[in-house]
C-alpha cells in the first residue's frame, strides 16, 4: 500500500435467497435446471401479469437485517428502475429506492492480532434478479436464459469503510458466513448466488474529503474482488500522479487481462428514472413479526471466533476456520459440551484435517461424515492413552464407511487398545536398545535424529500399540 494515499472501499453484495419460489411469482427458485424451463408471463414481464410479493422474501432481508444491527423500517416500498438489458425483458427491475426495508447498521470484522473493526452497512433491500446471457461455441449470437428471471435477491450496500485488501476480504468472508449461519442463502459464487459491485478511490492521506470512485460490475468471485481492489488502487494512484483527474465510471473486472476495462461513465440515480411500483403495496411489518425473526438469530460467525480465541485459547485462524462454517462450529461445540475435559486444540485439529479431507471428498457434510458423540469418544481415547493417534484416524475411517459397529466394538475386533502399561513397555524399550546399541552412540554424540529411530523400532515392535509418550520417556531414562 502506497504511503502518500489512501485506499477507500464500499462494497454492494448482491446475494440470491433461498426461496422455494421466485420473489413475485410461484415459479420454482433452484439453480441448474433446464434452460428457459422455469419462467413464467410475471418473470418475464409479459403485458397484463400482475407481481405479488413473496412474504419469506421479506422474513429473509428482515433477517439479515437485524443480523447486521440496521434499524428495520416497518413502512417500505418497492420502485422501479428503469434500464434496457436484453436479460431484463421488461426494461425495469423491481427494487427498492429511497425507502430499504433495512438501513443504518454495522458488523464488525476480524482482523489480525485478534483486532476488530466496525464497517457500516448503509441500506439492505430486496429486489429481483435479472436473466442470464449465454455464450455458445456452436453459434455466433448470444441466448438467453430467463430461469433467474424474478430469482430473489437482497443488496448489502456497505460504508465506504474498508480501508485495505485484509479488511475487504474479511468483510466479504464475514457477509458470506452470515447468509449461511442464517440459512438465507447458499452463498455459492460458482452458481452466482453470491456477486459483489466494488467501488474504490483513493485519496491523498492528509485530505479528509474522499476521491472520485469507480465501481466494477458484477464481480463474481472474492479472488476477482480483491484483485480488482488492488489493480484499481494502483491504476488510480497512477493517474493522480501524472497529474491527471480520476473519471466517475462503471468499469469491469477481466479475469484474462487482470485489468479493469472502462464501459461507461457512471449513472446516477436519476438515470434510471426511479418510480414506485404501481402494482405493489407498501411493506408493512409489525413489531411481532421482527421480534419473531430477532428470536430466531444464532450467535454470529465473528462472535463466535473471538470467544473461541479468549475461552478456548484457539489460534485466531483456526478460530476463524471453525467458526465461519456453521456445520463445522456445531461439530466443535457439540463434541465439546459432551466432555469439557478434551483438548480443545486437538478438537478443532481433527474438525479441520482429517474431517474435512473426508468432507471434501465425499457429498457429505460435517454432522454425516461423524456424530459429535464418536468424534468425543475417539480424541477422549486418544488423550487418555486408550488408543493412538493413528487408530483413531483407523477407526474414524472404519465409521465413515460403516458406522454399524461402536467405537469400543471396533476398538476389539482391529486389535487397537494401545499398550500403555509401563513395565510391559520397559521390558519392549530395554530389548530394542540392546539390540541398537550404534543407534544410542550416535545419539550421545549429537545426531538427534537417532532417537526417533529407536522411537520408532519400539512402536514397529508393539505393532504401532505402544503409548509414545512413555517409550519416549522410557528410552530417555535408559539411554
Amino acid at each position: 500500500m502506497s504511503n502518500k494515499y489512501d485506499l477507500v472501499v464500499g462494497l454492494e453484495i448482491h446475494a440470491e435467497l433461498s426461496t422455494n419460489s421466485k420473489i413475485y411469482c410461484s415459479c420454482k427458485n433452484e439453480f441448474g435446471l433446464e434452460v428457459n424451463s422455469v419462467c413464467c408471463p410475471v418473470c418475464t414481464g409479459m403485458p397484463g401479469t400482475l407481481p405479488t410479493l413473496n412474504k419469506k422474501v421479506v422474513e429473509y432481508a428482515i433477517k439479515m437485517g437485524l443480523a447486521t444491527n440496521c434499524k428495520i423500517n416497518q413502512i417500505s416500498k418497492q420502485d422501479r428502475k428503469n434500464y434496457f438489458y436484453p436479460d431484463l425483458p421488461k426494461a425495469y427491475q423491481i427494487s427498492q429506492s429511497d425507502i430499504p426495508l433495512c438501513e443504518n447498521g454495522y458488523l464488525d470484522i476480524l482482523l489480525e492480532n485478534s483486532k476488530t473493526k466496525r464497517i457500516g452497512i448503509t441500506r439492505i433491500h430486496i429486489e429481483e434478479d435479472a436473466g442470464k446471457l449465454l455464450k455458445t461455441d456452436k453459434f455466433d449470437v448470444t441466448l438467453i436464459d430467463f430461469n433467474r428471471c424474478g430469482v430473489p435477491l437482497i443488496e448489502i450496500v456497505s460504508e465506504p469503510d474498508i480501508r485495505s485488501i485484509e479488511e475487504a476480504k474479511a468483510y466479504l468472508e464475514t457477509i458470506k458466513s452470515y447468509l449461511t449461519y442464517l440459512n438465507i442463502s447458499d452463498a455459492k459464487m460458482q452458481e452466482g448466488s453470491i456477486r459483489c459491485d466494488v467501488n474504490v478511490s483513493v485519496k491523498p492521506k492528509s485530505e479528509k474529503n474522499l476521491g472520485t470512485r469507480c465501481e466494477m460490475k458484477n464481480v463474481n468471485t472474492f479472488s476477482g474482488a480483491l484483485k480488482a481492489i488492488e489493480y484499481e488502487y494502483q491504476r488510480q494512484i497512477d493517474i493522480l500522479e501524472s497529474g491527471g483527474t480520476i473519471k466517475q465510471e462503471t468499469r469491469k473486472w477481466d479475469e484474462k487481462s487482470s485489468k479493469t476495462i472502462a464501459i461507461r461513465s457512471k449513472e446516477n440515480a436519476q438515470d434510471y428514472r426511479y418510480f414506485p411500483e404501481p402494482d405493489l403495496r407498501n411493506i408493512s411489518v409489525d413489531d411481532k413479526t421482527i421480534q419473531k425473526i430477532f428470536s430466531e438469530i444464532p450467535e454470529m460467525p465473528n462472535h463466535k471466533a473471538i470467544r473461541y480465541i479468549n475461552n478456548f485459547k484457539l489460534p485466531q485462524a483456526d478460530a476463524k476456520l471453525i467458526a465461519n462454517h456453521i456445520q463445522r462450529a456445531t461439530l466443535f461445540e457439540k463434541t465439546y459440551e459432551l466432555n469439557k475435559n478434551l483438548d480443545v486444540k486437538m478438537i478443532a485439529n481433527w474438525i479441520l484435517t482429517t474431517i474435512s479431507e473426508q468432507v471434501n471428498k465425499t457429498s457429505k457434510n460435517y454432522l454425516e461424515v461423524i456424530t459429535p458423540e464418536n468424534l468425543s469418544k475417539i480424541i477422549s481415547y486418544i488423550q487418555n492413552g486408550h488408543i493412538s493417534t493413528s487408530s483413531g484416524k483407523k477407526i474414524f475411517k472404519q465409521i465413515v464407511s460403516d458406522n454399524s459397529k461402536s467405537i469400543d466394538q471396533l476398538i476389539k475386533d482391529l486389535g487397537l487398545e494401545q499398550i500403555s502399561n509401563a513395565d510391559e513397555l520397559e521390558n519392549i524399550v530395554i530389548k530394542v536398545l540392546k539390540e541398537n546399541e550404534k543407534s544410542i552412540n550416535d545419539y550421545k554424540n549429537g545426531k538427534t535424529n537417532a532417537f526417533g529411530y529407536l522411537v520408532g523400532q519400539c512402536m514397529k515392535a508393539t505393532k504401532g500399540k505402544g503409548n509414545p509418550s512413555i517409550i519416549k520417556d522410557t528410552i530417555k531414562k535408559h539411554i
